[in-house]
């Protein structure tokens, strides 16, 4: 048999927000047939691994370079075996993968990637708010503040933040005094904000407040990192907003005959 032919294979899979009960169907029967699995270990849930079949090696990526993880996932299928690379939320936001998957090209190595439940849809769930209502919003800016690793100067939140839209905000609670800042650049004062700490972890936490009082809460509870941060309209419960056009009694669609039409 050609050595091409023992080939293994990489898969990408989003390991959800936190709850071990969050990650896909596909994802979970990723990880019991994997022959190998690289995690992020100090974001993962370790109960995922639980999923493994027993003496399934683990490798925490934490500790490891770019390089590294490649190397092992080189040599794994080379052997012809299965490797899942588990990344915490979604892979596609903030997951480097496309340093992953230029490497593992120019290897010849295939890969696919199962998608996951980011934390920010894990966030909106917790504090139970739609980012998308009628009249307040139809826009959903991800983002972060520019850090270690920059952001495009089109991209600072600042400019952003002229837009209105609802927004989440990633990898930014350690600096809440620049986020605010930022964001004042577009919103007022008194717009909503909402963090959430780990959500769908046991230990999450809710914090709301508005653009002035928010700095201060955020840091009596000592949150500086794994928190998401949503701002907008849209957290007012008691908002204006329109209900759906989709289930409106007198709205004409596709599979409804509308009452006034």
């Amino acid at each position: 048999m050609s050595p091409k032919a023992n080939k293994g294979e990489v898969v990408f899979v989003g390991a959800g927000p936190g709850d071990p009960e969050l990650i896909t169907l596909k994802g979970a029967r990723a990880l019991e047939k994997a022959d190998r699995v690289i995690y992020a270990g100090s974001l993962v849930n370790p109960e995922l691994l639980k999923l493994c079949r027993q003496g399934t090696p683990f490798h925490d990526s934490a500790r490891l370079t770019l390089e590294e993880v490649v190397r092992l996932m080189h040599e794994g299928t080379m052997r012809g075996e299965t490797i899942v690379r588990l990344h915490t939320g979604d892979p596609s936001m903030y997951g480097a993968i496309m340093e992953q998957f230029a490497l593992l090209e120019q290897s010849g190595i295939p890969y696919s990637v199962i998608p996951g439940v980011s934390s920010v849809f894990s966030a909106a769930a917790a504090i139970k708010r739609e980012f998308t209502l009628p009249d307040i919003s139809q826009t959903l800016i991800l983002t972060r503040l520019a850090g270690r690793t920059p952001v495009p100067e089109k991209e600072a939140l600042g400019k952003l933040a002229k837009h209105r839209a609802s927004m989440a905000i990633f990898l930014s609670v350690q600096d809440m005094s620049s986020v605010v800042q930022a964001l004042l650049e577009g919103y007022p004062p008194d717009t909503p904000i909402a963090v959430v700490y780990k959500a769908s972890w046991p230990e999450e936490k809710i914090i709301f407040g508005t653009l002035e009082t928010i700095e201060e809460k955020v840091k009596s509870e000592g949150i500086k990192k794994q928190a998401q941060i949503l701002v907008g309209d849209f957290l007012n419960p008691s908002a204006a907003y329109s209900r759906s056009k989709l289930y409106d009694p007198s709205f004409t669609h596709e599979y409804r005959q509308g009452t006034d039409t």
